[in-house]
């Protein structure tokens, strides 16, 4: 039997991305009447909120955090930072 968090998880990236679809295919330039409502709008914005809350408690029940975060491209991996201790140096050294 296929697993039910696996068919919720499908679902909400498909209504995310039909969501975020209308968005940018409806935007329009700054100082322009929007050709949707303002609720309309509005309730666009809390589904997706509601959806996101819900894959993080999906992550959470899964015990997986969401890897899925912005990042630039030149930021540095955690395995490149380099780690310095104070002991080792003359700065920790009492005169």
């Amino acid at each position: 039997m296929p697993d039910p968090t696996s068919a919720e998880k499908r679902i909400l990236t498909a209504v995310r991305q039909v969501l975020t679809r209308v968005a940018r295919d409806t935007a329009v330039p700054r100082g322009t009447r929007h050709p949707l409502s303002d609720s309309t709008i509005e309730d666009m914005k809390v589904c997706l909120s509601l959806i996101s809350a819900r894959e993080h408690e999906l992550n959470g029940i899964e015990g997986s955090a969401s890897k899925a975060k912005p990042y630039f491209i030149d930021e540095r991996k955690y395995e490149d930072k380099v780690t310095v201790k104070l002991e080792d140096t003359d700065l920790f050294k009492k005169r």
